[in-house]
C-alpha cells in the first residue's frame, strides 16, 4: 500500500485488508487526496467493475466516519436497482465504521424511510425523482437532514449528460445547496462513469458554476483482449423450405451460449420476448432446463432480481435476453460473453455493454448477429447498401479506437424547465419571476435559455392554468398545476405512460407492467416475462390484465423512441466502403472478424457502392425515387429530409438515407444549391413543418414559439447542413456521373 492508503481512516484500511486486497488501483489511489480534501468536484471514469466505487466511497467514508448529525453523503442513481446493488455492496464497509446506509426510492422498506427520517446519518442512496419528492414535500427536514452534507456521488453519469434527468438533477443539485445556503461553499460532486465520449467537456457538464475547482480522473491501466465476431443472416424471401433468419440467430444462440452465463442484447423489449421465447423452445425440443430468461423495465421487480441474482451466483447456467436494463452498472458478475442481435445503436451503448464480458482475466467476447433481407429487383437502396451491417462494422472499429459519442449539451430542455419552475413554485409555495430565472438560467443548468424564452414561458404556464401572479408579484400553483404537481408521477421528468398489471389469475403472481400502447383483448395469446399466456379478462378500473399459461402467442408491441446516430459513425461507414476493406489493424496484421455470411453481405453491399459510384457521388437515382446520401448522422439527414419537404417533395431518411419521390436528380441538386443562399432559414423554421414534436414528458404544455426552439435544436443542424452542401457541391459529388 502507499502513502494515500495511510490517509483512509483505520476501519477502512481494515476493510481493505479483509477483501484480501494486496494493492489499490491506480484510480482508487489517485482519488484520495483530492475527495479528502473536500474543496473540489471529481468525474472517475473507467470501465465496468474498474473500481469506481471504492474510488469514491474509500475516501468519502472516511472523511465522515464517526459523524451522526445528519447524512455524510448522497448517493444519486439512475436506475432503483443500482441502488440496492449499492447498498448490498456498502454494506460491509459501513458495517465496519459502524456507519447507517439507507436505499430511498419507491420500492424500497417503509421501516428504513422512518428511521432515516427520526435519525439521518450516514449515507442516503436516492434517485432524482424521490430526492425531488422530498424537496417538494418536506423541504424542512432536507434542510436538517442534510446541514452536515459532505458529498454528492453520481453514479453513471453518462446516462444524464445531455439529457432531460441531466438538467433536473442539476437543477436538484442547485436547489439543494441553495436550501442549505451552501452557495459559497459548494458541495463536492464526485461523479462516476464507464463511459465518456468528450473528456474535455463532462467535468462543465458536471456544474455550471465553473469557479469551483474541478478534477478529471481516467483510468488508464485497463486494456483488457477482446475476441470478436459478426455473424450474417438473409432472409430468404424465395425460399419457403429455410426457417426464417430470426430462428436460425435463436438456435446459434442456443448452441453458443447454453451452458454458462451470458448477455444477449435485443434492443427493444419486443425483441426480448421474442428471442427468450424461441430459446427456451429450443430448450424444450432438447429436453433441458430453461436458462434463457427475459429482462427488462416492464418485468415486475420480482421477475428481473431472480435473473440478476442467479447470474450473480454462478452457479447455474444463465443468459439473460435484456434491454439496456442490464447495460449500467448493476453488480451482476462477470459474463462469459455478450450478444448484440441487431446493429448496436451507437459506440458508447456498445461498449458500457462489453464492459460486462471477461470473466476471471479472461478475454471479452462480443458476438454481434446481423440479418439482412435477400436482394430482389424490389430492394430498397438501403437493403442494397446493406447498411446494417455495414453501421455495426463502423460502430466496432470506432469501439476499438477509444472514441465514443459526446453527449448533445446544446439542447434547451424546455420541458424540464417548465417541471421545475412548477417544482420550486411548490417547494417554496410562492416564489419571484427574477428568482425562478437566477436559480434555474442565470447561475443554473438552464443556461442556454434567454430571457425572452423565460417570460414567454412563464405567460404560457400562466395561460393554461398552471401559475398564476398574486398582487404581491409572487407567482403561485394555479388549479392545472396544482393537479399536475399532486399526483404520482410528477417527481419525474420523463414520460411514464399509464400501464397495466399483468397478474397470473391462479396464485396472483404479477409478472409486470404492459404499457397502454400495447392493447390487448380477452383470449388473446400473449409473450410476456418469456413465458405465454392467454388474457382471461381485462379490468379497466384496477388497470389489471388477468392471464393464464398458454401454447401460443407473440409478444405485444412495445413503443419506444429511436436512435440517432452519430456522424463520425456514418463517416466511417463510407471509409469503410471507400477503402473496400473493413479488416482492422492490429500489430501490423489485419484481423477478419465476419463470418462467411457477413462477408458475402459485406460483398454484396460494396458491390452496389461501387456500382453506384458513391465515392464520388452523394446523389443517385435507383428506381422511382432519387436518393441523396450524405454518409452523415442524422440531424444532417433530418435537415435535408425537411428542406426537400419545404420545397413541395416526398422525403424520408432512412438510416441516413433520404428517399425523395417524385424530383429528378437535377431539380434536388438545385433546390440544395439554393438553400444555401438562404439567409433567414433556421432551425425553428424547419421544426415548424414537423408533425409530431412532443418528445419530452411536458412538450405539450409549451408555448408554440418554445416547442420549435426546442424541437430544432434536437433534430436539426442547419448551419452544418449548408457547410455539407457546399463541401459536396465545391468537390462535385452532387453532379450527374
Amino acid at each position: 500500500m502507499n502513502d494515500e492508503f495511510s490517509l483512509l481512516h483505520p476501519a477502512v484500511q481494515k476493510w481493505v485488508y479483509k477483501q484480501g486486497w494486496r494493492d489499490l488501483r491506480a484510480i482508487q489511489k489517485s482519488a484520495i487526496k483530492p475527495i479528502l480534501s473536500g474543496k473540489t468536484d471529481i468525474v472517475i471514469s473507467a470501465p465496468t467493475a474498474g473500481g469506481k466505487t471504492e474510488a469514491v466511497f474509500l475516501p468519502a467514508c472516511s472523511a465522515i466516519a464517526g459523524e451522526t448529525d445528519g447524512f455524510g453523503i448522497l448517493y444519486i442513481s439512475p436506475l432503483k436497482a443500482l441502488i440496492n446493488d449499492q447498498y448490498r455492496r456498502l454494506e460491509s464497509l459501513c458495517d465496519m465504521l459502524d456507519m447507517k446506509v439507507t436505499p430511498w426510492h419507491g420500492d424500497s422498506p417503509q421501516s428504513k424511510k422512518k428511521a432515516a427520517r427520526q435519525s439521518p446519518d450516514g449515507i442516503l442512496l436516492i434517485t432524482p425523482e424521490s430526492l425531488e419528492a422530498r424537496l417538494i414535500r418536506d423541504a424542512g427536514w432536507v434542510q436538517a437532514a442534510f446541514e452536515s452534507l459532505k458529498y454528492v456521488v453520481i453514479d453513471e453519469y453518462h446516462a444524464f449528460i445531455g439529457f432531460e434527468r441531466g438538467h433536473h438533477l442539476q437543477s436538484l443539485l442547485a436547489r439543494l445547496e441553495h436550501l442549505l445556503d451552501r452557495q459559497k461553499s459548494p458541495i463536492p460532486r464526485l461523479a462516476l462513469s464507464a463511459t465518456l465520449g468528450d473528456m474535455d467537456g463532462v467535468l462543465s457538464c458536471l456544474r455550471t458554476d465553473s469557479k469551483f475547482p474541478s478534477k478529471l480522473i481516467v483510468d488508464s491501466e485497463s486494456n483488457s483482449a477482446l475476441k470478436m465476431q459478426v455473424r450474417g443472416y438473409l432472409n430468404h424471401a424465395s425460399n419457403e423450405e429455410e426457417a426464417p433468419a430470426e430462428l436460425r440467430v435463436a438456435e446459434d444462440l442456443y448452441a453458443l451460449l447454453r451452458g454458462d452465463s451470458h448477455l444477449v442484447f435485443a434492443n427493444s423489449r419486443h425483441n426480448t420476448e421474442k428471442f427468450v421465447v424461441m430459446l427456451n423452445d429450443l430448450c424444450l425440443d432438447n429436453h433441458v432446463p430453461e436458462e434463457f430468461f427475459a429482462h427488462h423495465g416492464s418485468l415486475s421487480k420480482e421477475l428481473r432480481s431472480y435473473v440478476e441474482r442467479r447470474l450473480q451466483k454462478e452457479t447455474l447456467p444463465t443468459t439473460a435476453v435484456c434491454t439496456m436494463t442490464l447495460e449500467l452498472g448493476i453488480d451482476i458478475g462477470k459474463v462469459n460473453s455478450i450478444a448484440q442481435v441487431t446493429a448496436p445503436h451507437s459506440v458508447a451503448s456498445l461498449r458500457q455493454r462489453l464492459g460486462r464480458s471477461g470473466r476471471r482475466g479472461s478475454p471479452a467476447i462480443l458476438r454481434t448477429f446481423i440479418i439482412e433481407d435477400e436482394l430482389t429487383a424490389k430492394s430498397s437502396l438501403s437493403d442494397r447498401l446493406r447498411l446494417r451491417l455495414l453501421q455495426s462494422i463502423a460502430i466496432i472499429r470506432l469501439l476499438l479506437r477509444n472514441w465514443y459519442e459526446p453527449a448533445d449539451t446544446d439542447l434547451y430542455h424546455f420541458s424540464t424547465l417548465l417541471h421545475q419552475v412548477l417544482a420550486i413554485t411548490a417547494q417554496w409555495g410562492g416564489v419571484r419571476a427574477d428568482q425562478l430565472w437566477s436559480l434555474l438560467c442565470r447561475s443554473g443548468p438552464f443556461d442556454k435559455v434567454t430571457v425572452e424564452h423565460f417570460k414567454t414561458l412563464l405567460s404560457g404556464m400562466g395561460e393554461n392554468s398552471l401559475i398564476s401572479q398574486l398582487t404581491s408579484g409572487e407567482l403561485v400553483l394555479a388549479e392545472q398545476g396544482e393537479r399536475l404537481v399532486n399526483h404520482f408521477s410528477f417527481y419525474a421528468v420523463f414520460e411514464t405512460p399509464q400501464e397495466y398489471r399483468i397478474i397470473v389469475k391462479e396464485g396472483g403472481k404479477t409478472l409486470g407492467m404492459l404499457p397502454v400502447e400495447s392493447p390487448v383483448a380477452p383470449n388473446q395469446h400473449i409473450v410476456f416475462g418469456g413465458n405465454r399466456w392467454k388474457v382471461l379478462d381485462i379490468d379497466v378500473a384496477k388497470k389489471t390484465i388477468y392471464v393464464t399459461p398458454a401454447k401460443g402467442g407473440k409478444p405485444p408491441v412495445f413503443l419506444g423512441g429511436g436512435n440517432s446516430a452519430h456522424d463520425l459513425v456514418r463517416q466511417e461507414m463510407l471509409k469503410v466502403y471507400t477503402r473496400g476493406d473493413y479488416r482492422i489493424e492490429v500489430e501490423g496484421k489485419k484481423v477478419d472478424f465476419l463470418d462467411a455470411t457477413a462477408t458475402d453481405l459485406f460483398s454484396e453491399g460494396l458491390t452496389s457502392f461501387r456500382e453506384l459510384r458513391l465515392e464520388n457521388k452523394r446523389i443517385v437515382s435507383h428506381g422511382q425515387y432519387v436518393h441523396l446520401i450524405p454518409w452523415m448522422g442524422d440531424k444532417i439527414a433530418n435537415t435535408l429530409a425537411m428542406l426537400l419537404v419545404r420545397s413541395g417533395y416526398k422525403a424520408n431518411n432512412f438510416r441516413g438515407v433520404i428517399e425523395i419521390d417524385g424530383a429528378s436528380h437535377s431539380a434536388v441538386t438545385n433546390c440544395l444549391y439554393d438553400f444555401t443562399e438562404e439567409e433567414s432559414v433556421s432551425d425553428t423554421d424547419l421544426a415548424k413543418l414537423a408533425m409530431n414534436k412532443h418528445i419530452e414528458k411536458y412538450d405539450h404544455l409549451l408555448p408554440e414559439s418554445l416547442l420549435n426552439e426546442g424541437y430544432g435544436s434536437k433534430a436539426f443542424d442547419v448551419d452544418g447542413t449548408k457547410d455539407w452542401i457546399t463541401g459536396a457541391l465545391k468537390g462535385k459529388l452532387l453532379q450527374p456521373q
